[in-house]
């Protein structure tokens, strides 16, 4: 399908987070170099139209730097509907996390070990080595440069967080860090969803109907290749899963250097394996990281091409709390998406 002229997406526009307490909130995501900016707010009718959540809403936008996606809508509920995902393991269906790059992953790892200490909610792993791209690659230890990342899980009751840094190598337009932040963090540079579907028709979804861009497809991590991957997504002896990422349509295939943040990670567990589905725990009304947005140009054309696709549901284009154009479905996979006009 082709998407008209009038009509675009970018990268994933922002992570929304239930919080009961707005002002905790703001105060640490600001060491992530985040800032306020809109305000909003939705009675209880409009946001049962909106987010099929019976409660008033207060909405807050925090931006970060001048980027124009991986943002994030706090979302203060009335009456929140449940705790959300919490410390939950991150191979689950419905799992959300929000992935960010940093220049310091010491420093948040000092952090972890602080908060564990003090007896903190919180679950995190050691920053794992981690070579992404060309793997094949054969360097001399002390002598070529190493070339790869240290990632490391933060997982606390209201964010599910990975933080990644990279060594020996840079990519332009994939994660503007905010050196002037205390973590000297950028923007969420991709996001996470899990999904069991060994027949891939609901990753056409995205493509096909969303008009996002195929980047990486079938790359493999077990158990057996990624001590990371074991850590992270608590995969077990013999296990597996398969990535495949969807990108801006401005990225490229081919070119790693024209890469653009915003990515969507499609993580997929063969059907033969037994994962729980936690969707009721994510998606709008609980508490944590339970929606994410596009905005796009063409709203109505999307409202229009969705509603005459595979999605479980669908909203009709309202506005919501900031006064935009928007409305909300679940994709075929089962996860609730809302679209905003941009």
């Amino acid at each position: 399908m082709t998407l008209g002229q009038e009509t675009t997406i970018a990268g994933i526009y922002e992570v929304c987070i239930g919080v009961p307490d707005p002002i905790f909130a703001i105060q640490y995501w600001e060491q992530f170099g985040y800032r306020i900016g809109q305000v909003g707010q939705l009675p209880a009718a409009t946001a049962y139209q909106l987010y099929g959540v019976n409660s008033a809403l207060r909405s807050i936008r925090l931006y970060h730097q001048n980027t124009d996606h991986g943002l994030i809508r706090l979302m203060v509920w009335q009456n929140p509907t449940s705790q959300g995902l919490g410390l939950a393991s991150m191979k689950i269906k419905g799992n959300r996390w929000a992935t960010t790059l940093t220049a310091d992953i010491l420093t948040l790892l000092n952090h972890a070990e602080e908060a564990k200490a003090a007896g903190f909610s919180i679950r995190y792993s050691y920053p794992y080595w981690e070579v992404i791209y060309n793997k094949e690659r054969k360097s001399r230890p002390f002598i070529d440069q190493a070339a790869g990342v240290r990632e490391m899980l933060l997982l606390q009751p209201l964010t599910r967080q990975v933080l990644f840094q990279r060594f020996g190598y840079t990519i332009p337009h994939y994660g503007q860090i905010n050196e002037a932040s205390v973590f000297k963090t950028s923007q969420f540079t991709h996001m996470g969803i899990i999904v069991q579907d060994d027949s891939k028709t609901s990753l056409k979804f995205y493509e096909d109907v969303l008009g996002l861009l195929r980047v990486r497809d079938d790359v493999e991590t077990s158990y057996e290749s990624s001590p990371a991957g074991r850590d992270l997504f608590d995969l077990k002896p013999g296990e597996k899963f398969i990535v495949t990422t969807f990108d801006d349509p401005r990225s490229s295939q081919t070119d790693l250097m024209a890469a653009r943040s915003g990515r969507l990670y499609v993580i997929r567990f063969p059907e033969a394996m037994n994962i729980e589905s936690r969707f009721e725990l994510s998606q709008p009304g609980n508490l944590g990281m339970s929606l994410y947005t596009y905005r796009v140009r063409g709203i109505s054309e999307y409202c229009d091409r969705i509603k005459n696709s595979s999605v479980l549901n669908f909203t009709n284009l309202i506005e919501n709390e900031f006064r935009e154009q928007s409305f909300s479905f679940t994709a075929p996979d089962g996860y609730f998406w809302n679209l905003v006009e941009g």
